[in-house]
């Protein structure tokens, strides 16, 4: 039974994420910029989860000046990839958009190599391959239907994967055993202070806080930084970490299936196609890991009790 629970939480959580591109679309169809949509973002996200981690009184155990300033600036991340995955909408169709984010797969494998010098399996690199086959089939490059689309909209959503996987890895390094709610809400502290360097220009256009702006902010906010934390804070613990991963990735289908019924974007099946093999890709990595280390620890056992 908490199996299930966890993995409704998790598919919850990974769901919600898929809905984001919704609301920023909409922003931008309101005529709104990058920049006041991601302040107004930034802003309520902060103010929702110091709300969140006050009330349930997180503990502050742990916590000094060098890892709080360590975990703001890997908050930074979150920031960057909000800028560069809207700012990749802005020219793209958000299902291309989402596929382009969704690098941060293979992206975050290379990330591990290079920093902690774990090498890919041969199953991590096979994952990799298809991923990239998926991508190859999911962009539409087959149809040709990605002539004439502009380069910074690609720019943008490479960038907004390695800024994601950068994310994924450092947070999975820094102040690991300080409460995962306070964490979160000095990371999102970290990503405010960010946004509003970066986009000081817009921060008088954001007021008087129109109702539109209001919305769409509110809709990006709740579904892209805390609700999904919210989820996986109640269902991650309940599952293991590969299967957390593998869950996670509901968010490509769901997010391109939303671009398709409610933004009413053309989804080929080849499409659809190149999403399936990313999923199964990612599926891959996660059991075929898992699989080759129970048994690598099966086989040490057995060498150590005839030892």
């Amino acid at each position: 039974m908490k199996l299930n629970k966890g993995i409704l939480f998790v598919l919850l959580g990974a769901g919600c994420f898929g809905f984001t591109p919704i609301f920023a679309k909409l922003g931008f169809s309101y005529g709104y910029s990058l920049g006041e949509i991601t302040i107004v973002q930034m802003i309520i996200s902060s103010f929702l989860l110091w709300s969140f981690t006050l009330l349930k009184r997180s503990s502050f155990k742990g916590l000094n000046k060098k890892n709080i300033l360590q975990i703001m600036i890997t908050g930074c991340f979150v920031g960057l990839t909000s800028i560069f995955y809207y700012g990749s909408m802005q020219y793209l169709p958000a299902s291309l958009a989402i596929v382009l984010m969704f690098q941060f797969v293979w992206i975050g494998i290379i990330l591990e190599w290079i920093f902690t010098k774990i090498k890919p399996s041969p199953t991590t690199l096979l994952s990799i391959i298809l991923i990239l086959i998926g991508v190859f089939f999911a962009s539409n490059i087959a149809n040709g239907d990605i002539q004439g689309l502009p380069v910074k909209g690609f720019v943008f959503g490479i960038l907004s994967a390695f800024t994601y996987a950068g994310f994924i890895f450092f947070s999975g390094k820094i102040a690991v055993h300080v409460d995962a709610w306070t964490r979160s809400s000095f990371m999102v502290t970290g990503s405010t202070i960010l946004v509003l360097i970066l986009f000081m220009r817009d921060i008088p256009t954001v007021l008087p806080l129109e109702k539109n702006l209001l919305t769409t902010a509110v809709g990006v906010s709740l579904f892209g930084a805390v609700l999904p934390p919210l989820f996986y804070a109640v269902g991650a613990p309940l599952v293991s970490g590969g299967i957390a991963n593998i869950l996670t990735s509901i968010e490509l289908p769901i997010a391109i299936l939303s671009a398709s019924l409610i933004l009413s974007e053309t989804v080929t099946p080849l499409q659809w196609l190149g999403t399936a093999i990313i999923l199964a890709a990612i599926a891959l990595n996660e059991l075929g890991t898992n699989y080759f280390k129970s048994k690598r620890m099966v086989r040490d056992e057995e060498e150590m009790k005839r030892a």
